[in-house]
């Protein structure tokens, strides 16, 4: 009789835990896996696959904006937002159906239950107060919106997650954050004919990003008519029928017919039962404290995706996941290297970067290289639109080794994913000259920048 009911069992059925059972699976671990909502997480549910297609649908108003440049008169359009919600929902069931799908021919168990871990070794199935034993327990519940402080008028605030059932399209909203969230959404409402204002509390959107990247992508949205207010928060919402007024913290109002905060996510750790096997968590991030491995502070516990906030990012959750089913059933330790994470921020426009930002450089670096370049792209020439690409290299003045990479415009996560490889390889600025030009593409100015636009040479300290 085996020791246990299961060798593995997953809470969470997200893109990092479907990875994690399918390849435990495959290597022989008798596998179960709890997900209380629907298959597929938060990425493909509620995420990055409905905010995708919603981009792509209100990228539309710019291509038939731009068609007369080229020839085309098109008569008057509509569009209605019903058919996109109905179309919408109907490929993520399909993409659920197709996880389900996938998990359950790798021979690993699906329960639809809250799953809460009650010792080391053991979970509760809510929906049947059954309890279960499993060798290993892997946690891989993701992170949820959070809506910051509580403030007057909060049950007014919707998040990303309702922002995709909204039953009609807001003529006005008000979008509080200026990370990806928020400027995605932002850009997706004015695709399709909303009036946006963005309240950010810093002094630019995108924290974290390359200054250049920050003051180029501000500027475009805003030539799209999209109001960014900075330095100032969202104090109170006030609702009058179908309408609000958001009052700021600079003593200013906006009025709209929606509200949405998309200020940051935390780690889904509430009510997991954590503290009944004694599973630590990170002080600084408030995600599960784990280890190089995905090792929590109990041997038999481990923790993959944003619940332990490292890198909220889809592609590393499921690489995390399979390091995690390669090294306790794969009989090799294989550890995720989180360096040179390529990310995309589908705001409109697009934003692709990998590597260091500049000032990160130059912090690291005695003797940083900048190459930049704006340009407008050739389908502006001919549509008429005011638009400009932002290309940047950030190199390592003394070894020649890129560093950085960072595109705003069209087809930027594109690109990005393919620069990222080279990045990640460690290529100079010489390969990159060494490389011939494919002509006529905006890509091709990442390997034509000949001259440094910028030279860093930080001095040694006598």
């Amino acid at each position: 009789m085996a020791e246990f009911d299961v060798d593995l069992f997953v809470i969470g059925g997200g893109s990092g835990g479907v990875r994690a059972a399918r390849i435990a699976a495959g290597h022989g671990a008798r596998v179960m896996i709890a997900e209380e909502y629907r298959m597929g997480g938060t990425c493909v549910i509620r995420g990055c696959v409905p905010k995708k297609l919603f981009v792509i649908g209100s990228h539309v108003r710019h291509e038939i904006e731009d068609a007369a440049g080229f020839g085309w008169t098109i008569p008057s359009v509509s569009f209605d937002w019903a058919t996109l919600i109905a179309n919408k929902d109907k490929e993520i069931a399909r993409l659920e159906a197709a996880y389900t799908t996938n998990v359950e021919k790798s021979g690993a168990q699906i329960v639809k239950s809250r799953a809460v871990i009650e010792d080391k070794h053991t979970v509760r199935l809510l929906a049947d107060d059954k309890k279960i034993t499993a060798k290993y327990i892997l946690i891989a519940t993701g992170g949820a919106p959070n809506h910051g402080a509580a403030i007057p008028g909060i049950e007014h605030v919707i998040s990303s997650n309702e922002a995709f059932h909204l039953k009609k399209l807001p003529k006005r909203i008000v979008i509080q954050g200026g990370g990806y969230i928020a400027l995605e959404f932002a850009g997706i409402f004015a695709g399709f004919g909303s009036d946006v204002t963005v309240i950010y509390r810093g002094d630019n959107i995108l924290r974290g990003f390359d200054e250049d990247v920050r003051a180029h992508v501000r500027s475009e949205m805003e030539k799209q008519g999209i109001t960014i207010l900075t330095g100032c928060t969202v104090a109170k919402v006030d609702r009058h029928g179908d309408e609000f007024t958001t009052h700021l913290s600079n003593g200013s109002s906006v009025a709209s017919d929606q509200v949405m905060f998309a200020i940051g996510r935390h780690p889904n750790v509430a009510s997991l039962g954590l503290e009944n096997a004694g599973v630590a968590i990170n002080p600084k991030n408030g995600g599960i404290a784990v280890d190089h491995f995905s090792k929590s502070s109990v041997d038999s516990i481990y923790a993959i995706g944003d619940v332990t906030h490292r890198f909220n990012l889809t592609p590393v959750a499921i690489r995390e996941g399979h390091a995690f089913a390669d090294t306790v059933f794969g009989k090799r330790e294989v550890q995720v290297d989180h360096a040179n994470i390529p990310t995309a921020v589908f705001s409109q426009p697009e934003v692709g970067t990998v590597g260091l930002t500049e000032t990160e450089a130059r912090a690291q670096f005695s003797h940083v290289d900048i190459y930049k370049t704006t340009f407008r792209p050739i389908k502006a020439t001919m549509s008429g639109r005011d638009t400009r690409v932002l290309m940047k290299l950030v190199v390592d003045g003394s070894t020649d080794r890129v560093l950085g990479c960072h595109i705003v415009g069209d087809c930027a996560a594109e690109v990005t994913q393919v620069v990222a490889i080279a990045v990640k390889m460690k290529a100079t600025k010489a390969d990159f000259d060494a490389t011939i030009a494919l002509h006529p593409t905006a890509a091709e100015e990442l390997v034509t920048m000949r001259t440094p636009t910028a030279r860093h040479v930080r001095q040694a300290a006598e």
